[in-house]
């Protein structure tokens, strides 16, 4: 049995409504950024996005306090190229890394313990020509933290966190060895401590145990945990001197479904008394589950509770004035592991699921809360993608023109599909821009998608499927052959915004 924790339902709304008890350092001129992004929560999986059956007080409180969004969408419909997104500024059609291509199956083996595992981990590096995020934001005179899953490049790749602008580093490099929530080993880089480059961190108290079977519940080391930890450390060492930039993107609720047996999974448990059980895939990591619902439910209500922690530290600093907190997903919820979005109504009555261009992979939860700046309690229903969080940063922060600024120039085209939604965050609708068209593709499924307007195309290898969402939001009735004016201009846009790649090859339609 994994040990208990405290933490409770309870304990969380408390933290998350700690009163100020430090004295408010001097504010800095350009805001401090916290992204929060965790891993496949569907839409529908929060209590301010209509979720019955699981608890997220701290959450909710964050779009009552701050704009809740109801269409907002992820990059991609699985983490890797959603993430690219976020932090090159670019749609899937253009951005390098367009699926979860992993460099570990080659790899020598490595053992930890009797533990057989790989000896370089990770996924497609992002572009090294191209300017990310982190790197933007250093480049201000911003200090980085990302804290939880990298998926931006393999170790020892160009593109790792040490490489590309991030001062303090903790979690995966790899999301496939974040299928384990009690993993051999997590990554660390502190350029504080005199790290050059990323490490591994042995999780001793994990690899005398099997990463597989009966006796894996007796390891201890939980990451999410561990992550957490890591990123409030960074978080309550910030001074108020200097802006600061985090991101983190915790693998939660993402499968495997194992936690520690605290209060949280025991409350769940009682709540669903008839419950499922599951019985394991090695291949993936992912180990047998008793009591599915109530430790899928928990993990929610657990990152909740980190959430709330976040909110409480800024509160109890001095700091949360001056920091613009969003929390999102990055992409739509999963059925992997034992999870069942079905019973939880998890896809918010979207058609499809993570892997999906349909609404229900792409179109994800996502508030934003700044005190006295971004109006409480309000709902906005402005489209936005994951490419547009680079315009918009940059914007908030003062970074003028860019794109002019950070365009490589010895590329042919250097590409940045986004645009800030800093207007629209601050009250400021009438100078806000609008997308004409939204652009996603997929190669592992072999989908591409766009969204013009309320018009939603959906590519799927090779043959285009309209949807009117006005009337249609469940993309239930494909009206492509009734209006091919329509149908031609979508394709257009796709044939433009398409750059070929020869690692994820689509289907282009006819």
């Amino acid at each position: 049995m994994k040990q208990k924790t405290t933490i409770c339902l309870m304990e969380a709304a408390v933290l998350a409504a700690a009163p100020s008890v430090m004295a408010k350092p001097s504010k800095t001129v350009k805001p401090n950024i916290i992204y929060i992004m965790c891993d496949d929560m569907g839409y529908g999986d929060l209590g301010c996005y209509g979720q019955k059956y699981i608890s997220t007080p701290n959450i909710d409180r964050m779009a009552g306090e701050g704009m809740r969004f109801t269409q907002a969408y992820a990059g991609a419909p699985v983490s890797a190229p959603s993430r690219a997104c976020m932090m090159t500024g670019q749609h899937s059609g253009h951005t390098e890394v367009r699926g979860n291509k992993e460099y570990w199956g080659d790899s020598k083996p490595i053992f930890y313990g009797k533990n057989k595992d790989y000896s370089v981990v990770g996924q497609h590096p992002y572009d090294p020509k191209h300017v990310i995020l982190p790197e933007i934001m250093k480049d201000n005179g911003y200090r980085t933290g990302m804290f939880g899953k990298w998926a931006g490049g393999y170790e020892g790749s160009a593109s790792t966190p040490d490489k590309r602008g991030v001062d303090e580093f903790f979690g995966y490099i790899c999301q496939f060895q974040a299928h384990l929530y009690y993993p051999n080993f997590l990554n660390s880089y502190s350029r504080m401590q005199g790290d050059t480059t990323v490490r591994r961190v042995v999780l001793e108290d994990n690899i005398a145990y099997p990463m597989f079977g009966k006796d894996y519940s007796k390891r201890t080391a939980y990451s999410a945990d561990l992550i957490h930890k890591h990123a409030m450390q960074w978080l309550d060492a910030q001074d108020g001197h200097k802006p600061f930039f985090g991101v983190f993107t915790y693998t939660l609720p993402h499968a495997e479904l194992a936690q520690p047996e605290d209060s949280l999974v025991e409350a769940y448990q009682k709540k669903f008394f008839t419950d499922k059980t599951w019985g394991g895939q090695e291949n993936s990591r992912y180990n047998a589950v008793e009591h599915t619902h109530a430790q899928f439910a928990a993990m929610i209500t657990r990152l909740d509770t980190y959430v709330g922690q976040i909110l409480a530290k800024l509160e109890e600093k001095g700091l949360a004035d001056n920091t613009l907190v969003i929390f999102t997903s990055d992409n739509g919820p999963h059925e992997e592991g034992g999870a069942d979005p079905a019973f939880f109504g998890r896809d918010g009555k979207l058609r499809g699921l993570k892997r999906q261009c349909y609404e229900g992979g792409i179109r994800i939860p996502f508030i934003a809360r700044w005190p006295g700046r971004v109006a409480a309690g309000s709902t906005n229903d402005l489209q936005v993608a994951f490419y547009d969080l680079m315009p918009t940063f940059c914007e908030l922060t003062g970074v003028k023109n860019y794109v002019r600024k950070y365009t490589n120039k010895q590329l042919p085209v250097d590409y940045f599909d986004g645009i800030s939604f800093a207007p629209t965050l601050i009250g400021k609708n009438e100078a806000q821009q609008r997308h004409e068209y939204l652009y996603w593709e997929f190669a592992e499924t072999n989908q591409i998608a766009v969204r013009m307007g309320d018009w939603k195309l959906i590519v799927v290898k090779g043959t285009p499927r309209l949807y009117n969402l006005s009337v249609d939001l469940h993309e239930d009735k494909d009206i492509a052959a009734q209006h091919p004016d329509i149908v031609k201009k979508m394709v257009e846009i796709i044939r433009r915004e398409h750059v070929d790649s020869p690692l994820f090859p689509i289907t282009m339609p006819l």
